[in-house]
């Protein structure tokens, strides 16, 4: 039994090697010592393309259409997607969500008073002071709608946008601004790319995050215009020679900042403006690249438009659209595209963005419905990024976060401690490292793989104990209720049927017989009898209120909770 246990990984989820096993081979082969993740593999092992899923829909599969789209599903879900189409599933998570309500925060003059309710940000009583309240505030806003967001893909989109158009509290440092950018991102969470990108470009917080504020007809800035491109539209490419990337030139990047010169943010109302006095009114050439386009210079107000013709210039080039398809490919199914994924999903996903004019949703409903999106190879293939393993987690396990309408303070203080978690876990919302956002969606190779590593894996499953045993913070504790979730499974009396639907409910990944044995012999009954648990189950529900007995059933629960939450296929969906 002891070699057993050292092939299993006695210790859970601590076994990088096994986590490399299950992402790459999908055979959950256990691998006994802890290592670092291998090169791997080129794509998903499928020929499925975007053509319509028609196999079956199931429990399982709309588990997987969940996992993608939400922050983790929980039974309800799981269980109303099932008893729908496909298509109307879809469909579903596109509904019109309600407006969230306001950030809350504290007021400057007492910002310990917990009787003090949400308020509107109104500009004419904003301050440095405030600010310093409200970030926190902030975060914690967002965490919330993210962890109560029911059937629908809008935070996850949100979250998207947030790590492609890229801004950082660090660097904007006022609160008011990320949020209205926030709000843009929601609000066109599944519109036009196109017209996102015109609207990201003079919005305030980016404006001044890549210094389009800096940007005038004497003092030329190329930072934004830089980044438009690079990161926000065509992607680089190939450099071919210096200063040439492919799809754009460094002559690009200089005739861009040209036109996007004379935009202004006022701090005072927290909106951008248009100033021709700042605006370089000359004609701009671009490079073959471009095809020589020469976007013309204009006077006065309609220097603004220029914005426009640079952005028709963009849009029309196909390689926008790849660039753009092949980043929602790697959000919601796997980060490694294989030349035949990029024939037969990211070509056809980019055909289908220019046909509807820049439309993201028909591409996001037409990718979810996919053969591809719902083969066996992309079940369970990619790595829970921080919020998703923390918000899941709360989910999963039921567990309920004090509101702000019960105390705000507390609310706060809760919010803010699992916050810390995810920044220890390398995503810190509203500060990603860099304007290139988390290195997991593009560091080549290892993408997704950079969220695990020998530090943050101990993290995660220390983070997990934490929620069976008690996770404090700001004097509350926060703790599942192992009991209270042992009899949602259909027989809790019978420790197999306990250990499958548990595992079957937390894992995009099935375990084998073998695993689920070694679960129930070594874990939850260790040296014990099957029957063992049954009579101590039973002597509980006969009994509820008898301490001993409901510490016999508990200590054997949490044991068990543990250790399928720190095995390397909790980290997958």
């Amino acid at each position: 039994m002891n070699a057993e246990r050292d092939t299993f990984a006695a210790q859970g989820g601590d076994d990088l090697e096994r986590l490399d096993a299950a992402l790459r081979s999908r055979t959950r082969t256990p691998l006994a010592r802890p290592g670092a993740f291998v090169a791997s593999a080129r794509g998903l092992r499928t020929t499925a393309g975007l053509e319509p899923y028609t196999g079956p829909w199931d429990t399982r599969h709309a588990e997987h259409l969940l996992r993608r789209t939400t922050f983790a599903p929980t039974r309800e879900l799981i269980a109303q997607a099932a008893g729908m189409t496909l298509d109307a599933a879809v469909t579903a998570l596109f509904a019109q969500q309600p407006a969230p309500p306001d950030p809350y925060g504290y007021g400057p003059s007492d910002p310990a008073d917990q009787t003090s309710t949400r308020r509107i940000w109104a500009w004419s009583e904003y301050t440095a002071q405030i600010d310093f309240y409200y970030r926190n505030g902030l975060r914690t806003w967002w965490f919330d709608l993210m962890y109560t967001q029911g059937f629908s893909l809008r935070e996850k989109m949100v979250l998207f946008w947030h790590n492609h158009f890229v801004s950082e509290f660090s660097v904007v440092n006022n609160t008011k601004l990320i949020h209205a950018q926030n709000m843009l991102l929601r609000n066109n969470a599944f519109g036009n790319f196109k017209k996102l990108a015109r609207d990201i470009t003079i919005d305030p917080a980016m404006l001044i995050y890549l210094n389009g504020t800096d940007n005038t007809k004497t003092k030329p800035n190329e930072n934004y215009a830089r980044e438009l491109q690079e990161l926000f539209t065509i992607g680089k490419g190939p450099e071919i020679a210096a200063g040439n990337y492919t799809f754009y030139t460094e002559h690009d990047v200089q005739q861009a900042a040209r036109v996007l010169t004379g935009w202004r943010v006022n701090r005072l109302t927290g909106s951008s403006s248009f100033s021709s006095s700042l605006h370089d009114t000359g004609d701009k050439t671009f490079s073959s690249a471009y095809q020589n386009t020469i976007i013309k210079g204009e006077t006065g107000g309609d220097g603004a438009k220029e914005l426009d013709a640079l952005l028709d210039m963009i849009f029309a080039q196909n390689e926008t659209a790849r660039f753009i398809c092949r980043k929602l490919y790697r959000y919601f199914v796997y980060y490694d595209i294989s030349a035949e994924i990029e024939t037969n999903v990211i070509e056809p996903m980019a055909a289908l963005l220019r046909s509807s004019n820049w439309d993201v949703r028909p591409v996001l409903e037409a990718l979810l419905k996919s053969a591809h999106f719902h083969s066996d190879a992309a079940l369970g293939c990619a790595i829970k990024h921080p919020v998703d393993f923390i918000i899941g987690a709360l989910r999963q396990h039921d567990i309920t976060l004090v509101t702000p309408a019960q105390d705000q303070l507390q609310a706060l203080n809760v919010r803010a401690s699992l916050l810390v978690a995810s920044s220890m876990l390398q995503m810190d919302i509203f500060d990603p490292p860099s304007v290139a956002g988390w290195p997991a969606y593009y560091q080549v190779p290892q993408f997704a793989e950079l969220w695990i590593n020998s530090a943050t894996l101990p993290y995660r499953g220390g983070f997990s104990d934490s929620l069976i045993d008690s996770f404090r913070a700001g004097g509350i504790r926060i703790q599942a209720d192992v009991i209270a979730l042992a009899k949602r499974v259909s027989d809790p009396s019978d420790p197999r049927v306990l250990i499958s639907e548990t595992s079957d409910f937390l894992y995009a990944l099935q375990l084998t017989s073998k695993q689920k044995e070694f679960i129930l012999t070594d874990v939850l009954l260790p040296g014990l009898p099957d029957y063992e648990w049954t009579v101590e189950w039973n002597d509980y529900i006969a009994d509820p209120t008898n301490t001993a007995k409901r510490l016999a059933v508990q200590s054997k629960l949490a044991a068990l909770y543990k250790f399928l939450l720190r095995l390397a296929e909790y980290q997958l969906m």
